[in-house]
């Protein structure tokens, strides 16, 4: 084994039989925030005994909590090491069921939770609803507001316009106002203000009668999905136990994929509703309406859903913290952990952003920027593999195929389903097989089936070319649920250090709603320039120009801890560029010839870096004290 190399602001590169393995050295700012995040991961480590009682009295003294300060001074032991239940004598049989439970029947959960699971799957359900209506609803309402010309340049850049409207108030307004309503209403009230936006425009947009005024009803839609996107899955994380965390905000995607499914069936059952008299368009209007459902649905049950604990405890309500924390979980030792818990991170995040311009930071940090660089990555590929140009145009994509109206929205329900149904196991798959690696897989099969639906539209047979055009249609959800769909939101959500996530989150979501607005106001215009076989081939370029994207600037988060994905994000994006060049031999010889090489590691862990590589004690010392300094 060779000695350290140490390459000056680059890394600590390691080299032995079993390839390279990359330790970085790190910079200054950037052990700031390792040691930054090793306090928020668990503010109370470290912490004596006898401090940490004295500490929960006094905090029960000046929240006016001492009646529970017994679930209290249990909730601090618990936080502090989950194990200790098994320890003490002070936790009745019933207090280590529960807390035992938690682990072995993470499932088991309170009705409480899964009806907020519920009120938050309705509330992504109404996103994935108006993506599908229009689709069906496109069809019909141009000719009647006389745009329904398809050579005409015009109207294609119209129709887009008409698509987009609502992502554009997003990119634009919209996904800033979250941080706002969320300060001043809750998360609960931000989402019954949203839904209730929703619903009204979506009656709205069913009324019109000119294509500006649609334009303006579908505008104002935006203000209903834009912080609700932000909203409902840290609303999710924040009720949520840490076990099934994960899993519940994941549920923001997949149940956006429902919505879509169900707007595509309502697109084909409201299709043959004839006009009444003194109504024209009575089923595209009804179409446009349907969206709305969902967000009334949500209205009518959240306010009576449990307050996010979290965002009680920042405005000082702690009592009514404690209460709904008590309807979320099932025994009080929990919902006094949480409590406490929730309080010391807070006050160790609210010490952290004293004096510090977070928004800068993420950009001038290398940590951060590499974090932002990876999750723009996958926020923008998450538009431009192309799926919205299937969500929002599909019918019109079968139409221009050979199906007749009928047939399109029927093909288009096959898309909603399948799209839907290979989104469930992203739960499992995203965990199993890794964040990058189901990108690295995904995005050259969707760039295939691109290619394949492009290329069908040559086919002179119209049986051959409706064939082609829903094989790679369909295919294309086969791979795109359990990749690109569900990554991009969790990816974001853990790429960042706690001490910005917030902000991280605000430019993720940013991101994907330009480029939502981008792809869907162009789209019909693209095909009238290239044609659908030159359009599709765009999107399918840019499958091929994401994937080296993904090699070269997507770090795989999968498993590590906060710690961890520091270090990961640590090392120099030209280290990890290089090593993802080198990974493509690496792939032709395992796939593609069937041999067995050695994978190379970029970075292990620090105690088995520093093992392998001969740093001595006095080195490791001298490293902890530096960060123990910054």
């Amino acid at each position: 084994m060779s000695s350290v190399q140490e390459k000056k602001n680059d890394a600590v590169v390691a080299h032995d039989e079993h390839g390279h393995h990359h330790h970085p050295k790190l910079d200054a700012k950037t052990k700031a925030i390792i040691n930054a995040d090793a306090k928020l991961a668990n503010p109370l480590r470290g912490v004596p005994h006898d401090r940490l009682m004295a500490d929960v009295e006094v905090f029960a003294k000046e929240r006016g909590l001492t009646h529970i300060l017994p679930d209290l001074q249990k909730g601090a032991i618990v936080a502090q090491d989950p194990e200790a239940y098994n320890r003490l004598d002070m936790f009745t049989e019933e207090d280590r069921r529960v807390l035992r439970e938690e682990v072995t029947h993470k499932w088991k959960q309170t009705g409480t939770l899964y009806y907020m699971v519920v009120m938050a799957s309705l509330a992504a359900a109404v996103q994935g609803m108006d993506e599908a209506v229009i689709n069906g609803a496109q069809i019909l309402y141009p000719a009647q507001f006389g745009i329904g010309d398809s050579t005409s340049k015009r109207d294609g850049w119209l129709i887009g316009v008409i698509n987009s409207a609502p992502y554009l108030c997003c990119a634009t307004i919209s996904c800033w106002l979250t941080d706002p309503l969320n300060q001043w209403l809750g998360r609960k009230k931000t989402i019954f203000l949203t839904c209730l936006i929703s619903f009204l425009t979506c009656i709205w947009s069913g009324l019109t009668n000119t294509w500006w005024h649609l334009f303006i009803a579908r505008f104002f839609l935006g203000f209903g999905i834009g912080p609700k996107s932000a909203t409902v899955p840290v609303y999710a994380a924040e009720c949520s136990p840490a076990p099934i965390r994960g899993a519940l905000v994941m549920m923001w995607q997949m149940w956006t994929a429902f919505g879509i499914f169900i707007g595509d069936l309502i697109d084909l059952v409201f299709y043959f509703i004839p006009d009444r008299p003194g109504v024209t368009g009575l089923n595209w209007r009804l179409m446009l309406g349907s969206a709305g459902i969902p967000g009334l649905l949500v209205c009518l049950q959240v306010l009576w859903a449990p307050e996010s604990p979290r965002w009680l405890i920042s405005k000082g309500r702690y009592e009514e913290a404690f209460n709904e924390l008590c309807r979320l979980r099932f025994s009080r030792v929990q919902a006094a952990r949480d409590l406490y818990y929730i309080h010391v991170l807070l006050e160790a995040e609210n010490e952290m952003k004293k004096g510090r311009n977070r928004f800068v930071e993420m950009f001038t940090i290398p940590r951060n920027r590499n974090a932002a660089i990876a999750s723009w990555v996958v926020m923008f590929g998450q538009q431009f593999c192309g799926v919205n140009v299937i969500a929002y145009y599909s019918s019109n994509i079968f139409l221009q195929s050979g199906f007749n109206q009928v047939s399109a929205l029927a093909a288009s329900l096959g898309f909603g389903a399948l799209n839907w149904l290979f989104a469930l196991p992203a739960v499992f798959t995203i965990d199993t097989f890794g964040r990058r690696n189901l990108l690295l897989f995904t995005f050259p099969c969707m760039c295939i089936c691109l290619l394949i639906t492009g290329f069908s539209f040559w086919d002179g047979f119209e049986q051959g070319r409706v064939a082609g055009v829903s094989i790679g249609i369909y295919l294309f959800a086969v791979f795109y649920s359990p990749g690109e769909g569900p990554v991009p939101f969790t990816y974001s959500a853990e790429a960042f250090p706690l001490y910005i996530r917030d902000i991280g989150m605000s430019f993720a979501t940013a991101t994907t709603w330009f480029w939502n607005f981008v792809l869907s106001i162009t789209w019909p215009s693209l095909v009238l320039a290239f044609k659908p076989q030159g359009a599709f081939g765009w999107y399918a370029a840019w499958c091929a120009i994401l994937w080296v994207l993904i090699l070269l600037f997507v770090r795989e988060t999968k498993g590590k801890t906060l710690e961890e994905l520091d270090q990961v994000f640590a090392v120099p994006a030209r280290v990890h560029a290089a090593y993802g060049l080198r990974q493509i031999p690496y792939g032709i010889k395992k796939f593609l010839l069937f041999q067995n090489p050695v994978p190379e590691e970029l970075y292990m862990p620090e105690s088995d870096s520093e093992a392998s590589s001969g740093v001595d004690e006095q080195s490791r010392r001298e490293v902890k004290e530096d960060v123990e300094k910054a």
